[in-house]
């Protein structure tokens, strides 16, 4: 390939992804307005006419803000690769530092990730202290903000440093085969974050305070000993500080699990409902599914290192890209790739986001069995109020990006589930 191919291509691939993008938010925005003054009918007992509006305007908001990011980082993609942004930084550190020394492609990377941060900054401030508060979510402080901004900041640096040497001392020294042991090195440093995370990592932004002994605690309790799921311990954290957004989660691997609940999820549902939603998660857990994606993502990386490993030799990959380098360049080629692989990944999208719903509704199912498809459904409802969860998204938006199905189709699926369970005990009654 020659590198004005390469420019082209990435060019209309730049360009088809950008149209499919406001195209999606433009079909979005019109659906989730056109049925904006009328619950939709399966839900007009438990959802008001005055929280569906505020979802709709919500959802609206997000995406014409995300629309903005959109429009930031394609900027700065554009003017990193065509309009020499690159080449500039790879320069300035090489006379720096000189050709290719590991502190200057350290730093070219740091560098354009620092960038990519910045651009980023004033829409995330937006968000979180204008979208968020008109719309009452926020509870979070600016000076809490810029302290999670900061330690988020020395925990990046702290982990990826170390990781980014490790990485271009790899490709300089390992041979031909270098992606090979970076995605061993790749495999292990993400399996040693999953464990330092729940002990180490959260800690340092939240607060986690054993689930207090009560009616909630023994529900789950009894759930996780008849489901047969080991944990070493059952959390409650203070999400109340930043948002009032509810979740739960697990977190941390083998019989090192533990549960956590948003304070903001029990203050707001019922014993039976919290019982339900932690049914759901022990479903991803029951169906492997947390292994199989992170298997996926293993085989997914080494593909994607053999390619980096194949494009880092061609010199049509650089200079297509607005880089002639000069010297040991392997710090241009890990910017590059990263820069540019979402764009041409973009179009995939619908395939991850439909493997996800399928785990969803396979983990719905099992909480349907374990617990009460009736109490899911009203944990699930009293959620989409709360977060403002559009009841009403466009189908073609929500099959391209959305990872949870679209809340008619779960919520159908799960009464259908009820129904069907509730059909033997009234057989037997009548019997």
């Amino acid at each position: 390939m020659t590198p004005i191919a390469f420019s082209l291509l990435f060019a209309c691939a730049l360009v088809l992804s950008l149209a499919v993008r406001f195209w999606l938010a433009s079909r979005q925005v019109r659906c989730v307005a056109a049925h904006r003054d009328r619950v939709p009918v399966e839900f007009a007992d438990r959802v008001t006419l005055a929280a569906h509006q505020r979802a709709a305007d919500y959802t609206i908001a997000r995406v014409r803000l995300g629309l903005v990011g959109v429009l930031l980082e394609t900027v700065l993609l554009v003017g990193f690769t065509f309009f020499g942004g690159v080449q500039w930084m790879h320069e300035a550190l090489s006379a720096a530092f000189g050709e290719g020394a590991l502190v200057g492609q350290v730093l070219l990377v740091a560098g354009v990730a620092l960038a990519g941060a910045a651009v980023e900054l004033p829409i995330t401030w937006y968000r979180q202290f204008r979208l968020e508060e008109r719309f009452g979510f926020n509870r979070m402080t600016p000076r809490l903000w810029v302290a999670d901004l900061v330690k988020g900041t020395l925990v990046s640096i702290a982990l990826g440093v170390p990781l980014l040497a490790a990485v271009l001392w790899l490709m300089h020294q390992a041979g031909a085969r270098w992606w090979v042991w970076t995605w061993l090195l790749w495999m292990g440093f993400n399996l040693f974050v999953l464990v330092l995370y729940p002990t180490v990592i959260a800690p340092l932004f939240n607060r986690f305070e054993p689930l207090a002994a009560g009616p909630i605690r023994d529900r789950v309790e009894a759930l996780l000993h008849r489901s047969g799921f080991t944990v070493r311990g059952l959390y409650v954290m203070d999400g109340s500080r930043r948002s009032s957004h509810g979740n739960a989660y697990f977190t941390g691997l083998g019989r090192a699990k533990r549960i956590v609940f948003f304070d903001t999820l029990l203050s707001r549902l019922t014993g039976e409902e919290v019982e339900a939603v932690l049914a759901h998660e022990l479903g991803h857990f029951k169906h492997r599914h947390i292994l199989k994606r992170v298997l996926v993502s293993f085989v997914l990386s080494l593909g994607g290192l053999a390619l980096l490993g194949h494009l880092a030799t061609q010199p049509w990959f650089y200079q297509g890209l607005g880089v002639t380098p000069a010297g040991d360049a392997h710090g241009v080629a890990l910017v590059l790739f990263f820069l540019v692989l979402p764009v041409f990944t973009f179009l995939l999208q619908p395939i991850a986001s439909l493997a996800s719903r399928r785990h969803e509704f396979e983990a719905d199912a099992f909480a349907a069995r374990q617990a009460s498809a009736s109490d899911l459904v009203s944990a699930l409802v009293k959620l989409y109020e709360d977060n403002a969860s559009t009841l009403t998204p466009d189908p073609v938006h929500s099959a391209f990006y959305d990872s949870h199905p679209p809340a008619a189709q779960r919520i159908g699926r799960l009464r259908g589930l009820s129904a069907a369970s509730a059909v033997p005990a009234a057989s037997v009654q009548t019997a």
